[in-house]
């Protein structure tokens, strides 16, 4: 079965850098449970996907996210 290859949004965007207050790019990579999707799923290269990991963990902590989502 022929799948297509997922790319790396971020560096498709050529967004230089992930910052914790773009909600709108960031709730791209988390579920409706909150949970962070994997970098398989989401096409992410490691580059981007650590980065954007550690975006949503700030962007949790000065609570622009969810800690978990609609039960």
């Amino acid at each position: 079965m022929a799948y297509r290859e997922k790319k790396c949004r971020i560096c498709e965007q050529q967004i230089h850098e992930v910052d914790c207050k773009d909600v709108n790019l960031l709730q791209g990579f988390i579920s409706f449970q909150g949970k962070i999707i994997n970098r398989k799923r989401t096409g992410n290269c490691a580059k981007h996907q650590r980065a954007a990991t550690q975006a949503i963990k700030r962007a949790r902590f000065l609570a622009l996210l969810p800690y978990i989502g609609d039960q």
